[in-house]
């Protein structure tokens, strides 16, 4: 699987929760550690940033693929739809949650997300 990693790097055991949880192995990490400026047009940056992660157009169709979005849900909603469009479906994604009592602040992986089969869900919603 293709993991692409849009905030703070991951930790090996971030990083083997996913392998785990995903029953994939990761054969290419692409980290790249986001900001938007807000004072420019969100969809244009998205647009560049997602440009940026080099995957080719078959790549984008075929490979797995399971993100961790940007912290910011502004930038998050526009890669996510940057990212729909180039693949055709939502890529499954990343969500972390707190280590209760840590110090430093470290974060473990709470599950993988499949944000596509949340969308399927909610489209037989639709018409009820």
């Amino acid at each position: 699987m293709i993991l692409i990693n849009l905030s703070h790097p991951f930790t090996d055991a971030q990083r083997a929760a996913i392998e785990t949880m995903t029953n994939q192995t990761i054969t290419r990490l692409i980290e790249r550690m986001v900001h938007f400026e807000v004072d420019q047009p969100f969809a244009e940056q998205a647009a560049t940033l997602v440009d940026g992660l080099g995957l080719t157009p078959i790549e984008w169709q075929q490979s797995p693929l399971v993100v961790n979005l940007p912290s910011l849900n502004f930038g998050a909603a526009a890669v996510l739809a940057e990212l729909h469009g180039r693949c055709g479906y939502f890529p499954s994604m990343v969500r972390l949650r707190p280590v209760e009592n840590s110090l430093p602040p470290q974060y473990e992986v709470a599950e993988i997300v499949n944000l596509q089969a949340i969308r399927d869900k909610a489209r037989q919603k639709r018409g009820k």
